[in-house]
């Protein structure tokens, strides 16, 4: 059981300490970037029992539907809720690149918890695919939901455009993930560059989220020099 909790843990932990310290600025508490962890971590229980209603009432008819809603939008939702409600609004959240953070510590929150369960269903022989894919799906769905909140918080111009794309986003490449998994035969050939992309994709709006940090930062300090003139 201890090998099981290892195996299901250290994934989400080791993707969560590498987007934690990219953070070039001041770096987000740990206990709030714990609590949000933890929250995602939480939220497996009521998707999955709704999941569970959706197959016993047989809503999922097709491969699509349940690919792009009852995973997809389902799981993406109640990550967002959870980043806008504990992370968005707290006073911690004070850099663009803080959504990063906390977008992925939700995300991998939720990672690891499903990774848990997944190990002690089916055995530590599935722990490396479950590292390389779903856990680094999800955080990298994290990754890009957090920049586009992230940069909603921190412009004047666009908020509510930014926060619809932090939701919409993730849950299309969520979706296409998903489909290629469960509906397209010989799904490896399709899901590895996928996740090429995607890693692509999660890296180039870390870098992003970076720049627009040290703009913010940069813009802070003008401020603060023209109040001590």
């Amino acid at each position: 059981m201890l090998g099981i909790l290892s195996a299901g843990i250290a994934p989400g932990l080791a993707l969560l300490s590498y987007f934690y310290l990219r953070d070039q600025y001041e770096s987000e508490p740990i206990p709030m970037v714990f609590r949000t962890f933890i929250f995602g971590a939480l939220l497996v229980f009521p998707i999955m029992f709704i999941q569970h209603v959706l197959n016993t009432e047989n809503l999922l008819n097709s491969n699509i539907i349940n690919a792009f809603l009852s995973t997809a939008t389902l799981e993406e939702f109640f990550k967002w809720f959870i980043l806008f409600y504990t992370a968005y609004q707290h006073v911690e959240f004070d850099e663009p690149y803080d959504g990063v953070v906390y977008g992925a510590s939700v995300s991998l929150g939720f990672a690891t918890a499903e990774n848990i369960l997944y190990l002690v269903s089916n055995g530590l022989g599935f722990a490396l695919g479950r590292a390389l894919l779903p856990v680094s799906s999800h955080a990298l769905f994290g990754v890009i939901m957090g920049y586009y909140m992230g940069k909603g918080k921190f412009t004047s111009k666009s908020r509510s455009t930014w926060l619809i794309l932090s939701l919409v986003i993730p849950i299309l490449l969520h979706g296409v993930y998903d489909y290629i998994i469960i509906a397209i035969e010989h799904w490896l050939n399709y899901i590895l560059p996928f996740m090429v992309f995607l890693w692509w994709l999660g890296l180039k709006k870390v870098k992003s989220a970076r720049v627009l940090s040290a703009q913010y930062a940069r813009k802070q300090i003008g401020i603060q020099k023209t109040l001590h003139l």
